[in-house]
């Protein structure tokens, strides 16, 4: 128990540092499949967040604000309305901006080619790999990636720490935190 506190302590320490970025997948959404023809626009054809998603997003900008991990705006979420949605409850409406590529990450679950699959994942690492601005923290709320792709399965509104290494040097991941533990920091 005594190296979990430690391993924890170093993590905030590190975070309060700023120069990561914060992946998280977006929080509990409704049981069953986005349709077939949905639309960005029309969250009435995507999965969307169920209440207890909308809890678990509340919680981990609170968890977030308590910690004192120092962000930069703005939070980059996914056009899904799930995603959207756990942003702007976790960080308000006017902190995000909506980035088209993460749907990307969402289509590596699908069924694409290698190819595309490396050239998702090329784009994934050239987005990774540039710090936010000194003494912060970027946070992106995206999806989850397949098993041993990219940065791996995330539970529901679990984060990646990333720890971007410069233009053309890629990224390291620096840990893995999930809301239950953020909340018991």
């Amino acid at each position: 128990m005594a190296v979990r506190h430690t391993k924890h302590r170093s993590l905030l320490s590190m975070l309060r540092g700023g120069g990561y970025i914060l992946y998280a997948r977006h929080a509990e959404a409704t049981v069953g499949e986005d349709g077939v023809n949905f639309t960005f626009m029309d969250c009435a054809t995507q999965r969307n967040l169920s209440e207890a998603g909308r809890g678990q997003a509340a919680a981990y900008g609170e968890a977030l604000r308590r910690l004192r991990i120092p962000l930069v705006a703005p939070v980059l979420a996914s056009p899904f309305c799930r995603n959207r949605e756990t942003a702007e409850l976790a960080f308000g409406r006017v902190a995000v901006q909506v980035d088209p590529f993460w749907v990307e990450v969402y289509r590596l679950s699908r069924n694409v080619s290698q190819a595309e699959e490396a050239d998702i994942l090329r784009s994934l690492q050239s987005r990774l790999e540039f710090p936010p601005p000194a003494g912060t923290n970027r946070v992106i709320i995206a999806h989850s990636f397949p098993e041993s792709v990219g940065l791996g399965a995330i539970p529901n509104m679990g984060t990646v720490i990333v720890k971007p290494l410069g233009r053309g040097k890629g990224y390291e991941v620096a840990g893995r935190v999930s809301l239950e533990e953020l909340s018991r920091y």
